[in-house]
């Protein structure tokens, strides 16, 4: 009888391997290129859930907006998604080099907001709020020192991420008019987990991210003026079926996981 009563114990526990290999290592994939805010905010909240739901793998690469609407031309990422307006992600790609012909080809779609972060190294936690012109003069390299802002004496470091090109876009419209990056103490970073490493490891240091970035306990959030954008997903083409899914969760159920 307990010989039996293995036997059956270990058929069931084969099948149900087989069935999470089925559902894990073998599901359908929706591959989604994207800015940080879309990857960190939306897509990476409502992974689990969704695989779950529908039974499909999200595929995510972080590669900046430019570089993902490259890659929804070509064909190799169902989706595109940045933290940007459709029609200031055009703007973004003819500044690249890389204009649009044939803007009607996409669909796009908001799926969310964001706001972006300012983070701080925790050694300047004294500085509780900065102002517009403070930050254009923190990001443009004019405030040099962390004492000009009711600080400690303490110089200041900007962590520039490279591939975060809307981020920096619109951070540079909307605070720094325009002006260009500062060139004395700026360090180069990648993403928005490279962004929040650097900044926690680096004393004085400051940079601007995805609001998901402020769940870091170790980073500093002064309050600042609100720089908010739409987050923005596109397809060449219609969405397929497998694409329009994902997008009706986003819209749907996946509301209760996307960051505020």
């Amino acid at each position: 009888m307990n010989q039996k009563l293995i036997k059956r114990m270990g058929s069931l526990l084969v099948a149900a391997s087989f069935g999470l290999g089925a559902v894990g290592v073998n599901a359908e994939e929706i591959k989604i290129g994207g800015g940080s805010a879309p990857i960190e905010n939306v897509f990476k909240k409502i992974q689990e859930p969704f695989a779950k739901a529908a039974g499909m793998q999200l595929v995510l690469t972080s590669e900046g907006p430019d570089q993902a609407f490259i890659n929804v031309e070509k064909g190799t990422v169902d989706v595109a998604a940045a933290g940007l307006s459709f029609e200031s992600w055009l703007d973004l790609m003819k500044q690249k080099g890389h204009a649009i012909t044939n803007p009607k080809d996409y669909k796009y779609r908001v799926i969310g907001r964001d706001k972006i972060q300012v983070l701080t190294n925790k050694d300047v936690a004294a500085v509780k709020s900065l102002t517009k012109e403070q930050l254009k003069g923190i990001f443009t390299g004019k405030i040099s020192n962390w004492k000009e802002v009711g600080g400690p004496d303490l110089a200041i470091v900007v962590v520039f991420p490279a591939k975060m090109t809307g981020t920096n876009k619109l951070w540079q419209e909307k605070i720094m008019d325009g002006g260009e990056w500062t060139k004395a103490n700026l360090q180069e970073v990648a993403e928005a987990a490279d962004l929040q490493k650097k900044i926690a490891e680096t004393a004085g240091a400051v940079g601007a991210g995805p609001l998901a970035s402020q769940g870091q306990s170790n980073l500093h959030s002064p309050e600042t003026p609100e720089v908010g954008r739409p987050i923005t997903a596109l397809t060449k083409g219609a969405p397929s079926p497998k694409v329009q899914k994902l997008f009706d969760f986003v819209a749907g159920e996946g509301q209760k996981y996307i960051v505020r």
